[in-house]
């Protein structure tokens, strides 16, 4: 996930509210700023599975991040958008089948041991290509990790592997774990998957169920001065109105993705004391997409699906449901990703008259109540927002005809009945674009993925010729090549519609003005905190 320079921000409008411009000032330089303090931040879950090597998320990163480190972080500036954190530079070889990472000195994980090249071959071959969610597709042909000394890893790959995906991937993917800590045992159970041990700014002190976490500082850190916070609490809060309430009576210091309900934000960012920040989340860009069951007759038929694209107002949907915080989609790759984003593709507008000719042209004509079939329609409850979009889309659905019926659902449930048992005709889903579309993009779309597999198409769309770009790009080494791979990804998707793209949304920040280095990355609120601090 690189190339992340501050053009490629999501520009999102809101009146009389303090955005990323007017944070600027507060971002002072890490060696100007005081050390000390305990900050304390809202979460509003808490992940049964807390090792980022597994479960690449960003609930996981949330509390992970400040522990165990990555082999590379998001930049603003960095060279190739990527700051080095255990790995101190990264080379491909020309034929795409070798990347060497040289690794940082001196680094201790928290229990005292070193950090070597072992723990990096240990992370990548037993853990990243198998177990991640996100891995398993970057390092799908990772065969071997030649360790030719204590700061050299050699990822050497059976398949041609673009330097171009592992270095857009690094911050996502490469979080590395002891090996003398899970060489051995059931990786998926072992206790350091709560309990983190890592190399990190912070390290895991204590966890209450229901109550918080607290990470402490880790003194013997190999970045010089940092941290700048003695502590960092994590209190758990999963009422996001609760969060702005603990902001204003200054029980938290800060409350990161939109914990702060967006129908909120106009008011808080006028109380004294409290800053409201739209930067930060520029690699970390949420798109609202319609899953579509192409099981289902109807749905399979191009003319059915493209009427359901020309019922919906985007920018309605923008405007009312994200307040303006968020864009209108124009296909799989988000507009603030310049290196792959692709213009040129097929438009729907929004157009009620033609949406019912196309399905009149189907052959669903309006029976005598005004219907033509019914769907079953499954939100993600994942946000206030894609729940709020379900209610929309079925009153958009019911202006052509389309009897919607809400069906939702907890998590657990939502999941299994979209992505196991294939129990929907259409899903609002909140899919991320991670800086590349190779990682979580791509497999929306993708035939043949297994039943089971969530944020995946398990919608039974199949075409030979996307599945065949998807392929190419895979193994295409030259970077021009693959961007154009995937600008005809783009062309085709939005062509054939196998989903449908509505809008993307990055997230906001709600701080007390004593925190200091917020936001100064693309990842911020998943990245390590080093450089945070308290002005007193």
């Amino acid at each position: 996930m690189n190339q992340f320079a501050v053009s490629r921000r999501l520009l999102m409008k809101g009146t009389g509210l303090l955005l990323a411009s007017t944070a600027l000032p507060r971002l002072a330089m890490a060696q100007d700023v005081p050390s000390g303090g305990r900050l304390i931040v809202a979460a509003d879950s808490e992940p049964k599975n807390l090792n980022p090597a597994i479960v690449a998320s960003n609930g996981v990163f949330f509390v992970a991040s400040k522990v165990i480190e990555p082999l590379a972080e998001a930049s603003f500036e960095g060279e190739d958008g990527l700051q080095p954190r255990l790995a101190t530079s990264w080379e491909g070889s020309d034929d795409g089948r070798s990347v060497t990472f040289k690794l940082r000195e001196g680094v201790t994980w928290h229990d005292g041991k070193p950090f070597t090249s072992a723990d990096v071959a240990f992370s990548a071959l037993n853990i990243w290509k198998p177990l991640q969610n996100l891995g398993r597709i970057v390092f799908a042909n990772l065969e071997a990790v030649d360790m030719p000394d204590e700061t050299t890893a050699v990822f050497r790959f059976s398949k041609p592997t673009p330097l171009q995906l592992i270095r857009n991937a690094l911050p996502v993917v490469s979080s590395v774990v002891p090996k003398h800590l899970y060489e051995g045992t059931d990786i998926a159970t072992n206790p350091a998957n709560v309990k983190l041990v890592g190399t990190g700014p912070f390290k895991f002190a204590e966890y209450k169920p229901g109550e918080y976490y607290r990470l402490e500082r880790n003194t013997d850190y190999w970045g010089e001065g940092e941290p700048k916070l003695d502590e960092v609490i994590f209190r758990v809060l999963p009422d996001r109105a609760a969060a702005g309430s603990a902001l204003e009576a200054e029980e938290i210091h800060l409350a990161a993705f939109s914990a702060v309900p967006l129908t909120d934000l106009d008011r808080i960012s006028k109380v004294p004391g409290i800053k409201v920040i739209s930067k930060g989340y520029e690699a970390l860009t949420y798109q609202l997409v319609v899953e579509i069951n192409h099981r289902r007759k109807e749905l399979a038929d191009l003319k059915v699906r493209q009427a359901i694209a020309h019922a919906i107002d985007k920018q309605f949907v923008v405007d009312t449901i994200f307040l303006g915080y968020a864009a209108a989609s124009t296909g799989p790759v988000p507009k603030n990703a310049p290196e792959f984003y692709a213009a040129d593709v097929p438009a729907y507008d929004f157009d009620i008259a033609k949406a019912n000719a196309l399905l009149d042209e189907a052959g669903y004509p309006k029976t005598g109540d005004g219907a033509r079939f019914s769907l079953k329609l499954r939100p993600a409850p994942y946000f206030n927002e894609t729940r709020q979009f379900g209610d929309y889309l079925r009153q958009a659905l019911a202006a052509i005809g389309i009897d919607a019926q809400l069906v939702n659902a907890d998590s657990a449930a939502h999941q299994k009945a979209v992505y196991t048992d294939h129990d929907f005709d259409l899903a609002v889903a909140p899919p991320v674009f991670r800086g590349d579309p190779a990682i979580s993009t791509t497999i929306l779309v993708q035939s043949g993925i297994p039943a089971g597999v969530p944020f995946s198409n398990q919608g039974g769309y199949a075409n030979a010729e996307l599945d065949a770009i998807i392929g190419k790009a895979a193994e295409t080494v030259d970077a021009t090549a693959r961007t154009k791979l995937y600008n005809e990804f783009q062309r085709l998707v939005a062509t054939d519609l196998p989903l449908i793209n509505v809008a993307e949304w990055g997230f906001i920040t709600v701080a007390r003005d004593t925190v200091l280095n917020v936001s100064n990355n693309p990842r911020w609120a998943v990245s390590n905190w080093a450089d945070t601090a308290l002005q007193s």
